[in-house]
């Protein structure tokens, strides 16, 4: 998916009328205006994921620094795959990736656990990257077996999947706008400080996106977050530690934190990254249709299939150099739409500012600065959009005695297990591992559901 702050593409995607094909190669200027447009949209979403999550573990501000410089890099890496195209690697469209918002959820919830139980924030971040590693693979064997995976993983679960990640990301975005982890330890959560700044960003991205500007409308979160910006200065919040023991240039260094794994970590993002790579298909099957380019047959497959490839690939390299995994932004199809460039060559330029970016660790430092409960007012509308893609995904299935079934015992069970661990207390310690996150407990169970509860509507492709 994607960022859960993506414009969606619907009927009007058809009529969209292209300034600049696919393989048009602008001049310098209308490029570097239109990347620029692009990056907008996508860094806030690129490195709120890594800040959340070295927040809530207690990662020191030089080390959260350089996650977040690399989540930079790491995305205009894939960025540049993606448009680039490189054998099977990439679709060759104007894709962008970045940080996936999917796994913040269960990352949090196990790093805050193995913190709990003494384990130091290095160590949680190599056992973070180590499954991140693994999981990768999973997406890149996905990528080799696209119409099999289809058939077992339907809207139908995809839609359970992510409106379960939305639901429990909910309750990350609340904590964010009183202040975080961090104040709960210290009694200033949801004191009236933290309120004031959290909810005048939530407040003017709800302004903002009734005013009937698009560019006001698309750039609404960064508005809202420079404003509380300006907010937490004042009050002076804001913390630049994190530039204290940068270097002048970010030298990306593989595993930083070293590696190591856990199952019970690894067992939710199995079903998260299964979801990740069908939401891909998705997104770069939209960018697709806006590009004017074919939506079936030899030509998208395969685009489909280098697509997914790189979301796993590139996974791989985010862990290698202590970042999170990243997936297929949707957003950009909404700036495709708004300035009818369809370049893949802007994505050359859009992977460049991004690698600059994070190269530079003032860029990360500044970013670190803002207090948590300004990002959290951002948050909280983007995670509640994650809720709303899985409604809405789910709204497009025929939603029968069967498929409402499956969405009640799923959500059931999921939703019991992330407000009630406890209930697993007495089960296997193995089972417990795979079943203790609620996204882990109602993903299997909507993909066993929907396996052993046969679709009478349902025909092969």
């Amino acid at each position: 998916m994607s960022s859960p702050t993506s414009p969606s593409s619907g009927p009007a995607a058809d009529q969209t009328e292209l300034v600049l094909g696919l393989d048009d190669k602008p001049a310098p200027t209308v490029a570097f205006l239109a990347a620029l447009q692009h990056l907008l949209a996508i860094i806030v979403p690129i490195v709120t994921p890594g800040l959340l999550i070295c927040n809530a573990i207690g990662v020191s501000p030089s080390d959260t620094n350089l996650i977040l410089s690399m989540s930079l890099v790491i995305s205009g890496i894939a960025t540049f795959v993606q448009c680039r195209k490189f054998g099977p690697l990439g679709a060759g469209l104007l894709i962008v990736q970045g940080t996936s918002f999917n796994f913040v959820g269960p990352l949090i919830a196990g790093g805050v656990l193995m913190v709990g139980q003494g384990a130091s924030a290095e160590k949680v971040m190599a056992t973070i990257f180590g499954v991140v590693i693994a999981g990768s693979f999973i997406e890149m064997g996905v990528s080799r077996v696209l119409p099999f995976v289809k058939r077992l993983i339907t809207p139908l679960v995809t839609g359970i999947v992510v409106l379960m990640i939305g639901l429990t990301l909910i309750k990350v975005g609340l904590i964010s706008m009183g202040g975080g982890f961090g104040a709960m330890k210290d009694g200033s959560f949801a004191n009236a400080q933290n309120l004031l700044l959290s909810c005048t960003v939530l407040a003017l991205i709800i302004l903002l996106n009734r005013i009937p500007v698009v560019w006001v409308r698309s750039s609404a979160i960064v508005i809202a977050l420079l404003v509380g910006y300006a907010l937490a200065a004042y009050l002076g919040r804001l913390d630049f530690s994190g530039l204290r023991d940068a270097p002048a240039v970010q030298v990306p260094m593989p595993m930083h934190f070293g590696l190591d794994f856990s199952w019970s970590l690894f067992a939710p993002m199995v079903v998260i990254y299964l979801v990740t790579s069908l939401e891909a298909i998705g997104d770069v099957t939209a960018t697709s249709k806006i590009s004017q380019q074919p939506v079936q047959g030899p030509l998208w497959m395969e685009r489909v299939k280098g697509g997914v490839l790189v979301n796993g690939a590139n996974s791989l390299l985010a862990g290698l150099f202590n970042t999170f995994p990243s997936s297929v932004f949707a957003q950009n199809n909404g700036i495709i739409q708004l300035t009818g460039v369809a370049s893949r060559h802007v994505g050359l330029w859009i992977a460049a500012m991004l690698v600059i970016l994070g190269l530079f660790p003032a860029v990360a430092g500044v970013i670190q600065a803002v207090p948590e409960p300004v990002l959290g007012g951002a948050v909280i509308v983007m995670f509640g959009a994650v809720a709303a893609a899985g409604i809405n995904i789910l709204a497009s299935t025929r939603l029968d005695r069967r498929a409402l079934l499956i969405i009640a015992v799923s959500l059931g069970l999921g939703l019991g297990i992330s407000q009630t661990p406890e209930f697993l207390q007495h089960m296997p310690h193995w089972l417990r591992n795979v079943l203790e996150s609620g996204v882990a407990t109602g993903g299997i169970s909507a993909l066993v559901l929907n396996w052993l509860l046969p679709d009478p509507h349902h025909t092969d492709d």
